[in-house]
């Protein structure tokens, strides 16, 4: 809803109500602005192409929207975005933190963050690793539908890294049902030896899934469920990040 008396708040409002509908009454009604405002903010937005008439007494979005949009996402850096959440997440936790992409089968680290311990860990930017071993790549898992989580099993074979390595369809998706509800993933050992993670998902601008945030520790220097009290810090992590690449994260 736009504010009262703001007129740059009601052309905003009015320009994005415009996504979903056409009609200059139902803008009205999403918005609260009145109808004269609403048909007179559009002719405005026709002039600067960011809307256009459909002949029906309608209104589209305008190719000038495209044009910005494309300009903006040529620029965009899902790690950029991301960094400063890593950073925030890594000082408030003192763990290493990662930020990775899905790339078909695989997450990739884009980012890495290191903490404050006296150690670092072993993962690099630009390594890829199995989404069944990870606590990211779990998270990721968690949301797709389990047609897409058995298909990625069939052709990866879930390889086993090590002793705690989940390597049935079965116990995966016993597991990633537990992910869904507690909104994070774990990795106890998992995918390295000796290495615990938390992680949870990360959404973009069309509401897909595209990776996670991570916090990692030496399984010597905290338990499992030390690391998992940091788990509602590592999901608003997550959340800020796909807040900033325009994903729309409803409130908890």
């Amino acid at each position: 809803m736009a504010r009262e008396g703001s007129s740059i708040d009601k052309t905003l409002a009015v320009l994005e109500a415009l996504a979903e509908h056409h009609r200059v009454t139902d803008i009205a009604v999403a918005t609260g602005v009145s109808k004269s405002t609403v048909h007179r903010i559009l002719q405005a937005l026709v002039l600067w192409g960011f809307a256009r008439p459909d002949g029906l007494g309608s209104y589209e979005p305008g190719p000038r929207i495209l044009t910005l949009a494309g300009r903006v996402m040529n620029r965009f850096d899902p790690a950029r975005q991301a960094s400063g959440a890593l950073r925030a997440l890594r000082e408030s936790t003192g763990y290493t933190t990662h930020f990775a992409i899905r790339s078909a089968d695989e997450v990739v680290y884009v980012d890495k963050q290191e903490g404050r311990r006296p150690y670092q860990m072993p993962s690099r930017i630009g390594m890829g690793v199995a989404l069944h071993t990870t606590a990211i790549g779990k998270a990721i898992l968690a949301q797709l539908s389990d047609e897409e989580v058995l298909a990625i099993c069939r052709r990866t074979g879930l390889p086993q890294r090590t002793r705690a390595t989940l390597t049935s369809e079965e116990d995966l998706l016993t597991h990633l049902a537990r992910v869904r509800v507690l909104g994070y993933a774990v990795d106890d050992e998992e995918n390295e030896p000796g290495i615990r993670c938390v992680g949870a998902a990360v959404f973009d601008h069309t509401g897909q899934v595209l990776g996670g945030i991570s916090i990692s520790t030496l399984a010597m220097d905290s338990t499992m469920t030390d690391l998992e009290a940091h788990a509602p810090d590592v999901i608003a992590s997550a959340r800020d990040v796909s807040t900033a690449l325009g994903a729309a994260i409803p409130a908890l």
